[in-house]
């Protein structure tokens, strides 16, 4: 018995001795592998480049490195599954769906005297789908033929123009007024002047930033090829396939290259599964908006509003914005880009880190859409830095920043209707202050806290807000409004009118 008392306290001090070690030996292959990768990379130049001319071609994008590397992974969800520990929790979360069911129908039940199975807001919020689908198939289509073939003729004609920087300028804007235009006025003109409802805006308007994204990084990744190759006087322009392009547009990555690791084979049980939980993700958050946020909500601009009811309300919105995070990360970065990416045989599933162990904003924002923060990093941190120089790089993390806050309340403003900045003063006021001030030098387990904490408060303020401006505006509406009142908080005055 005193064996076993003393081995059982010499058990943890074993265990993380392996398991240093063991992270050390991985991460040591992994940067191996890498460098191997990287350094046989010749998707971003030909084969028939010289090292001189790669040396060259350093200046025709950001240096020192050629790009993401993609390698065959699974997503770290899939892994943790299949420990039993972690599976529980994942069933916790499926028992709380069976208790709002619940809730739901007893409460219908003792207030109806009957039943009540109608999904009216899941109806009403992806409603005129229709319209939704063919603005998406527009979209598509033209993203589809209009920046190939504006490629396919700047590069066929480059090399025996005689005037290279005019020729690229004028094909340059050209892609430039698709973007805007095109991809960029046309869907949201659909989406207001079709009043489309909230979920059928967002799919509308994802789909145009992503789509947007696909755009910029297949021409950002193929024109550097084509210099070189110019400057290498080859015979052949590297133009990749059609077939090429129309993979990437429907791969999970942003990120574009001619190949990419695949698996063999594909497991359509997989897919059907992935499926499913979106599925079931929707319903959740139905049920979650239907006993948490609707009851709350719905009375609040009949209250006068006061700074103990604000304090409420952000507190009382803290568990449904927390679950509504939780759902949008499993449903879309899990389970929506794994399914598409068994579809494709796309290896790569690394959608994302482990952000919830994350002792810093830094990390988080890194790990959170590791989709997103490529193409990011890549395209706008590194080109910023590459155009105005190194020593930039607080003004290359700000201009990031700028930009993705920007679009996330783009995003929102559409899609809601209206224009009210919570998201665009949290990313660039309390975002930036914490992403300097919890930084990755902060490693212990209490910054680990500090941030779920600071993050569970900004997903209250989000949903307290953001509701409370929505209900305003149905319970308190302008005749004729212009445009100025498309930009005034409604919920400040609407509590002086009720």
């Amino acid at each position: 018995m005193q064996l076993i008392a003393e081995a059982e306290q010499l058990k943890p001090a074993f265990m993380k001795e392996v398991d240093s070690h063991f992270t050390e030996f991985v991460n040591n292959l992994v940067a191996k592998s890498a460098l191997l990768d990287s350094s046989s990379s010749a998707s971003l130049f030909p084969a028939s480049c010289s090292e001189k001319e790669l040396l060259k071609a350093k200046t025709l994008r950001a240096p020192p490195e050629h790009g993401k590397v993609f390698t065959a992974r699974r997503s770290l969800l899939d892994e943790l599954f299949e420990v039993s520990h972690i599976r529980t929790i994942y069933h916790m979360f499926i028992a709380l769906l069976i208790v709002f069911i619940l809730s739901t129908l007893l409460v219908d039940f003792i207030d109806e005297g009957r039943l009540v199975l109608g999904f009216d807001l899941l109806v009403f919020v992806f409603g005129k789908f229709p319209v939704v689908f063919c603005t998406w198939l527009c979209m598509f289509c033209a993203t589809v033929i209009v920046p190939y073939n504006l490629f396919v003729r700047w590069a066929q004609g480059y090399c025996s123009s005689s005037r290279r920087a005019i020729r690229s300028l004028c094909y340059g804007m050209l892609f430039t007024l698709f973007q805007t235009a095109g991809l960029g006025l046309g869907p949201t003109y659909v989406a207001v002047s079709y009043a489309l409802p909230p979920a059928s805006r967002f799919i509308v308007i994802l789909e145009q930033v992503r789509l947007v994204m696909k755009a910029h990084s297949f021409i950002r990744e193929n024109v550097p090829r084509v210099l070189c190759s110019v400057k290498d006087k080859s015979s052949t322009v590297p133009i990749p396939r059609i077939s090429q392009y129309l993979y990437f547009l429907f791969a999970p990555t942003l990120i574009y290259r001619d190949n990419y690791p695949r698996n063999p084979t594909i497991r359509w049980g997989y897919v059907a599964t992935k499926f499913a939980q979106v599925l079931g993700s929707l319903f959740y958050a139905y049920y979650i908006f239907v006993r948490l946020c609707i009851p709350q909500f719905r009375n609040s601009s009949q209250e006068t509003f006061n700074l103990r009811g604000l304090v409420l309300c952000i507190f009382n919105s803290i568990l449904p914005g927390v679950l509504i995070l939780f759902l949008v990360f499993f449903a879309f970065l899990h389970c929506w880009l794994n399914a598409f990416a068994e579809m494709l045989r796309f290896a790569d599933r690394m959608f994302y880190k482990d952000w919830w162990n994350s002792t810093s904003y830094a990390n988080y924002y890194r790990t959170w859409n590791v989709v997103v923060h490529d193409w990011l990093y890549y395209y706008a941190y590194r080109d910023f830095l590459w155009f105005f120089g190194k020593k930039f790089k607080a003004a290359a993390m700000l201009s990031v920043f700028t930009v993705s806050a920007a679009v996330h309340e783009y995003v929102l403003s559409i899609c809601f209707g209206f224009f009210y900045p919570v998201l665009f003063c949290l990313f660039m006021c309390f975002g930036m202050v914490f992403n300097f001030i919890l930084n990755d030098r902060r490693k212990g387990p209490i910054w680990n806290v500090i941030m779920w904490t600071s993050l569970f408060l900004g997903q209250g303020v989000i949903i307290c807000l953001y509701s409370q401006e929505w209900y305003a505006r149905h319970y308190c509406p302008v005749e004729n409004p212009t445009f100025l009142d498309y930009l005034k908080p409604r919920s400040w005055s609407c509590h002086m009118k009720m």
